[in-house]
């Protein structure tokens, strides 16, 4: 038996308008151009030229319906344009650099090598699958298999293990080592051959878990070394490179981009100013030559011209969502950003980050009257630039905790006040996480012992008995 029932259901549905605008939002200034040059591309009613006349640019536009086509008015108020940047375009900001790839230099270094092709070709699949630090994460005989299976190259373990050798004598030095203890053996190995030299290839070579683990008088018993002998040693082990494929940016996957500010905050005469530069983002209007073709189909009954007029009308609603659509973007995003401003004003005066207060997303959308969603659109892949730096707006964001005081604090200052403690410790006594909780109770904040051990995780900061020194 089907059983049929009548309900009502209330669905709120988004307008291409507004559509347009949260994907419009969403883009940093970068990819806004790019957004913006693809619409002008793909809509010929879009137009990015100036006005012919002055007056063209402050009409204001008004929508056309397909029943107004029947009627003899002419069409007036067509034209929309978008100004809502400076006009000074700063194109350094819009810089790319690209080096020359990890892989090129070392294809160009085997090049020197007197190699036949068949050993050209094993080197270059070695070189081919070393990883963007440089290191050879493969065991041999895969390496073999791979060579045989993708490349149709028959080889052994024995010629893969002897051109790897040649690949480690490569620049930059460490390259192609299999772990950390390989990469600083090597470098050691090409440095000259001091005793501090010496006592160094020794740790890493015969007792490299107990100098991961610092275990430093261990090491000093059984090397029969003296403290300063230890020190002079892990001087020369610190300045190593873990990471020998990192001196070189890989070819253009891994450009380095030069951030683009969304925004640009100045003091000036201890009043903060904010703008939206607008770059190299062009502006853009409605172009009157589709408008005229609409007008000439006004009055017409003939099915081609209703047509054009139909498909143009069509164009010019793209055409103004879009406008209308960018007009929305800049409004939101500048009154977002002046709010977290008015919030953080004591921080963007000076800098301090202890002036930082807590602020969370809906603080923002409170103040603005915008959805936490929109707030969070605004915020992600966006910088400003000021008087003492560029910062993501993420930076701006942060929990808060109570002070012995009663005051709420950012945990970016906590954090900045454990970074202290850390780095004013006796490195030859670390401080524990138990000791940074008493240390922070002292200094005023009240911090449990996880909230110590997460912070510290979240600096970079390793535990106590990693942090010792001799």
């Amino acid at each position: 038996m089907i059983k049929q029932e009548l309900g009502l259901k209330q669905q709120q549905k988004l307008s291409p308008l507004q559509i347009q605008t949260i994907k419009l939002i969403e883009l940093p200034v970068q990819e806004l151009e790019q957004r913006i040059r693809k619409e002008l591309e793909e809509n010929p009613v879009l137009d990015d030229n100036p006005p012919e006349k002055k007056d063209e640019a402050e009409e204001e536009p008004r929508d056309v319906s397909l029943s107004e086509i029947d009627e003899d008015d002419p069409i007036p108020a067509y034209k929309l344009r978008v100004n809502n940047w400076g006009k000074d375009e700063k194109p350094q900001y819009n810089t790319f650099s690209v080096k020359q790839s990890f892989t090129q230099s070392l294809m160009e270094q085997l090049g020197f090598r007197n190699l036949d092709d068949h050993q050209k070709a094993v080197a270059a699949f070695i070189i081919g699958s070393l990883d963007e630090d440089g290191y050879l994460r493969r065991d041999i005989e895969s390496l073999v298999d791979d060579l045989a299976f993708r490349a149709n190259i028959e080889t052994d373990a024995e010629e893969v293990e002897k051109l790897l050798g040649i690949i480690q004598e490569f620049e930059p030095v460490g390259v192609g080592a299999r772990d950390l203890r390989e990469c600083l053996l090597l470098q050691l190995r090409s440095l000259r051959q001091t005793p501090d030299v010496e006592n160094a290839t020794r740790i890493v070579s015969d007792y490299f878990q107990e100098f991961s683990n610092r275990h430093f008088q261990k090491i000093m018993s059984r090397l029969g070394l003296d403290e300063d002998q230890m020190k002079a040693a892990m001087n020369k082990i610190v300045k190593l490179n873990p990471a020998p494929g990192g001196q070189v940016d890989d070819s253009y996957n891994d450009q380095a981009q030069q951030i683009i500010p969304d925004f640009v905050l100045t003091l000036d005469d201890g009043e903060l100013n904010l703008t939206m530069p607008r770059f190299s983002i062009p502006e853009i209007r409605v172009n009157r030559k589709y408008a005229d073709i609409l007008m000439e189909a006004a009055g017409s009954s003939e099915r081609q011209k209703k047509e054009a007029a139909s498909f143009v009308k069509q164009k010019m609603d793209s055409a103004k969502w879009f406008v209308e659509a960018l007009k929305q973007r800049h409004n939101t995003l500048y009154n977002t950003m002046q709010a977290i401003i008015d919030y953080q004003k004591d921080y963007f005066l000076d800098g301090d980050e202890a002036s930082l207060r807590p602020m969370v997303l809906k603080d923002i959308a409170q103040k603005t009257g915008f959805d936490i969603s929109t707030i969070s659109r605004v915020v992600n892949s966006k910088y400003i630039e000021t008087h003492f730096g560029i910062f993501p707006l993420k930076y701006f964001f942060s929990e808060g905790l109570e002070n012995q005081e009663g005051e709420e604090v950012s945990t970016r200052e906590l954090k900045k006040v454990l970074q202290e403690c850390v780095d004013g410790e006796d490195k030859h006594h670390p401080l524990t996480d138990d000791q940074l909780v008493d240390e922070m109770n002292r200094r005023g904040y009240k911090v449990a012992r996880r909230t110590i051990a997460k912070y510290r995780d979240q600096l970079g900061i390793a535990k106590a008995r990693l942090r010792k020194e001799l």
